[in-house]
C-alpha cells in the first residue's frame, strides 16, 4: 500500500529578507552561561544513553532528558581570587529506560559520568567532583510512550512544531562568531581573565550595530579595580578589532561591555567571579531558556518553544523537526536559484510516522526576477528527499553530528 502524499506547501514570505528590516535583535548565551551548561550537559547525557542502549540491545530505548535543572551556588569573588561557599546542583529531570530484556542500564551513573565529562572539557576552573553537585530525578517512561519505541513505524511522540530559516543575517553571523571568539582557545590564552560565561545581545538598527557584552572576570587574574577596568577597555578594543574584521554590509559597530559596571564601587562595581560562569553563585539555569538550536536567540525570526537538548533522536519531534528545518532551509537557500531567504516549518501529529508531517510549509523570499513557479518545484524535491532521509538524520542526530544550542 502506498503512502499518502506529503502536506507540502511553497509560497513567498510576505516581508522582505532580515538583513532588509530596519530592526534586528539577536542574543547568544556562552557556553558558561547557566541556560547553555543545562542544555549542552542534557544533551551529553543523551548521546551517552544513546550510545548504552545500542551498544547493550543494538538498538535506543525510550528516554527524554530534557527538563535538567541547575540550581546555583554561592561565591565569594574577591581581586586577587575568591572562593566557593556552596557548590551548584545539577537536577537531572524526565524519563530513561532502566531496564529491557532482562539487563538494567545505571542511567543515574551514565548521567553523572556525562556531566562531569562535558563540565571538564568546556568550564576551566569547575571541578567537578567539589564545585558541583549531581542529583537524579530521571524516572522511567509511561508504557505509551515506550511501546511508541517498538513498533516498526517510528510515529511521532507529540503534536510540535519545528521551525528553521537560512541563510544567517549579517547581525546574527556576528553575534554568534564573537561568542566563539570569546571562548575560542587562543583567545583564552590572551584574555585568561575571561571566563566562559559570556552573552551578547546583538541589536541593529539600520546598518548600525550595537553589541552588548557580559563578560565573567575571573577573579584570580585581577589584581585591582584598576587592572579590571584596564583589562575591560583591551578586551573592547579586541572584540572592535575581530567584529570590523568580520563586516560585510553595516556601515558601524558599537561595544559595550558589562554595563553594569560601577568604577565608584570599588570591587562592588566589578563582574567577577571565582570560576568564569554566574551559576557559581548569581544565576540558576534550565533546559530550553537558552539558544535555539542554530545557537542563537533571534528575536525576529519565528522560533517554537520547544527545547531541543535531551530529547530522544528516534521519535521526539521537538528535537528532531527543529534541527531537521534548519537543514531542509539551508540545503533550499543553498541549491535553489533565486531564494534570497527561506523558512520552513514542519508540524508532527502524535501518532503519525516522523516522515509524514501534518504539514511541511516553506516561505521563500525570492531574488527580483525569480519566479515562484521554478522555484517550487525544486523546494519540493529538496523537502521530499530531507523527509525520505529521516532515518539517516535521526542516526546521525544520535550520533551527536548536530549542535543543539
Amino acid at each position: 500500500m502506498m503512502a499518502p502524499a506529503r502536506n507540502i506547501t511553497i509560497e513567498r514570505a510576505p516581508g522582505g529578507p532580515m538583513e532588509s528590516q530596519p530592526i534586528e535583535l539577536v542574543e547568544r548565551k556562552g557556553t558558561g552561561h547557566p541556560d547553555t551548561i543545562c542544555d549542552s550537559i542534557m544533551e551529553a547525557v543523551c548521546l551517552d544513553l544513546c550510545r548504552e542502549y545500542t551498544k547493550a540491545f543494538g538498538r535506543i530505548c525510550h528516554h527524554n532528558i530534557d527538563k535538567g535543572l541547575l540550581v546555583a551556588g554561592r561565591s565569594l569573588p574577591e581581586t586577587g581570587g575568591g572562593i566557593v561557599l556552596e557548590p551548584m546542583k545539577i537536577v537531572f529531570g524526565d524519563r530513561a529506560t532502566y531496564s529491557c530484556e532482562g539487563k538494567l542500564i545505571p542511567v543515574g551513573e551514565i548521567a553523572a559520568s556525562a556531566a562531569k565529562r562535558w563540565i571538564r572539557e568546556n568550564l576551566r576552573f569547575v571541578d567537578p567532583e567539589s564545585h558541583v553537585i549531581f542529583q537524579n530525578e530521571i524516572k522511567p517512561g509511561s508504557p505509551e510512550l515506550t511501546d511508541a519505541f517498538s513498533r516498526s513505524v517510528v510515529v511521532a511522540n507529540d503534536t510540535s512544531v519545528g521551525v528553521g530559516y537560512a541563510p544567517l543575517s549579517e547581525t546574527e553571523r556576528l553575534v554568534l562568531a564573537t561568542e566563539r571568539h570569546l571562548n575560542a582557545g587562543e583567545f583564552k590564552r590572551s584574555f585568561p581573565e575571561i571566563g566562559e560565561d559570556v552573552k551578547i545581545m546583538g541589536y541593529r538598527s539600520g546598518r548600525t550595530l550595537t553589541m552588548t557584552v557580559a563578560a565573567a572576570f575571573v577573579d584570580r587574574y585581577v589584581r585591582d579595580p584598576r587592572m579590571y577596568f584596564e583589562r575591560k577597555s583591551a578586551l573592547r578594543e579586541e572584540l572592535l578589532r575581530f567584529v570590523e574584521a568580520e563586516i560585510r554590509t553595516l556601515d558601524q559597530v558599537r561595544i559595550d561591555i558589562n554595563t553594569l559596571d560601577d568604577p565608584s564601587r570599588g570591587e562592588g562595581g566589578m563582574y567577577l567571579t571565582v570560576l568564569g560562569t554566574s551559576a557559581e553563585g548569581g544565576d540558576g539555569g534550565q533546559v530550553g531558556r537558552g539558544n535555539r538550536v542554530n545557537g542563537l536567540i533571534p528575536f525576529n525570526r519565528p522560533q517554537t518553544t520547544e527545547a531541543a537538548a535531551g530529547k530522544n533522536p528516534v521519535n521526539h519531534v521537538g528535537k528532531i523537526y527543529n534541527i531537521l528545518s534548519h537543514e531542509i532551509a539551508a540545503r533550499i537557500h543553498r541549491d535553489t536559484p533565486g531564494v534570497m531567504e527561506a523558512t520552513v516549518t514542519l508540524c508532527s501529529q502524535i501518532g503519525s510516522p516522523v516522515d509524514r508531517p501534518l504539514i511541511a510549509s516553506v516561505q521563500l523570499c525570492l531574488e527580483r526576477g525569480a519566479g515562484l513557479d521554478e522555484a517550487r518545484k525544486q523546494v519540493q524535491r529538496i523537502i521530499e528527499d530531507e523527509l525520505d532521509g529521516i532515518p539517516s538524520f535521526c542516526r546521525r542526530l544520535a550520533e551527536g553530528l548536530y549542535p543543539v544550542c
